[in-house]
């Protein structure tokens, strides 16, 4: 036992950003590690998962919002997110024991104490961390619960090569969609989106009307919107909607990563007309409140698509605990593809 470490390095927030987000705004710091009390564990970590979201949160008026799985920060408090790490050492009644890979949610350090009930046993062989902090499954159950796909259906995804677009333009696809079109904001990701995730059409926002765009790629309609984005995205869509269209609004990065400072405020311009016209039924959903039982199901669907060669799992990882701050950063300014993970 005297070998365990005593202390933990881990990022805090440093001061509330004001505007665009930059990793100065955060600084890592040492902190005593506290004794191991009833059903705890300490986990040194070895992944965790850098979420836009942290902007959010970080902002000097946030409060606590459903579907966002870490608390409103204040300078000084450490930030915390999906991570897997190792036990390296356990009480007798937590039910684990050192060697054990556990997915919990004290990302943002390299060692973590933890109530061994709020872990999840992983098995070691052939583990990738992005199947599990990856929101795969948050795309999967939005396109299963919160909406669904038919055969044929033209299917458009906002912020297409994010975490959460990245993979529910391939789900859709695996569920039956004839199109899958998809957004982003350079046409450099426009092209790796199509190459890679296998996405028909991009809409790239690069100052032309996105609804001129939408009609382009799809004159027909769209019949599904996955929405991470609001505003202008979801005014197109409404407009270019068939009869029958569903609508799963799954966030509002316009609103979150506004360049004058991050809220959870997105006024967005509909013609709600249209809802009634043409029966769009338009749903706010959130995996993690909603459906958390969906996260089983969807490992076992990846699996079988992964075995059929059918899915992959888009991925940036940045090395050690000092880049997490500008990992974050480049996240949050668009320039990454994929779930966005530090490994340690």
């Amino acid at each position: 036992m005297d070998s365990l470490p005593r202390v933990s390095r881990q990022v805090t927030l440093a001061a509330h950003p004001e505007g665009q987000l930059q990793s100065a705004h955060f600084t890592l710091v040492e902190t005593p590690l506290p004794p191991l009390g009833p059903h705890q564990v300490l986990l040194r970590n070895r992944w965790f998962r850098i979420s836009v979201s942290t902007r959010l949160m970080a902002s000097r008026e946030a409060k606590e919002i459903k579907g966002i799985p870490f608390p409103a920060l204040k300078p000084g408090d450490a930030l915390a997110d999906a991570a897997i790490g190792e036990v390296i050492a356990a009480t007798p009644d937590s039910g684990l024991q050192a060697g054990d890979t556990v997915l919990h949610s004290l990302g943002w350090r390299d060692y973590a104490v933890a109530d061994a009930r709020q872990c999840t046993v992983l098995q070691r062989e052939r583990l990738e961390p992005a199947a599990y902090l990856g929101h795969g499954w948050t795309a999967y159950a939005a396109l299963t619960r919160g909406t669904h796909v038919n055969r044929g259906d033209t299917v458009f995804v906002s912020s297409g090569a994010g975490a959460i677009g990245s993979m529910a333009g391939q789900i859709a696809r695996r569920l039956g969609a004839g199109q899958v079109i998809g957004s982003t904001g350079s046409p450099g990701k426009a092209e790796w989106m199509k190459r890679s995730l296998g996405y028909d059409a991009v809409i790239v926002r690069d100052g032309r009307p996105i609804v001129t765009q939408l009609a382009e790629a799809a004159p027909g309609g769209i019949d599904v919107f996955v929405d991470m984005v609001g505003g202008e995205q979801l005014t197109a869509a409404v407009a270019l909607a068939r009869e029958g269209a569903r609508f799963v609004i799954l966030g509002a990065l316009i609103a979150e990563l506004n360049a004058e400072g991050s809220t959870s405020i997105a006024p967005t311009e509909i013609d709600s007309f249209q809802l009634p016209i043409k029966g769009i039924t338009l749903r706010g959903y959130s995996a993690c409140e909603d459906d958390p039982g969906a996260f089983d199901e969807w490992m076992q669907r990846l699996n079988e698509w992964r075995h059929e060669g059918t899915i992959h799992l888009p991925c940036t990882t940045f090395s050690g605990l000092d880049n997490a701050p500008k990992a974050l950063q480049e996240a949050c300014a668009g320039r990454l593809k994929g779930v966005v993970l530090v490994e340690l």
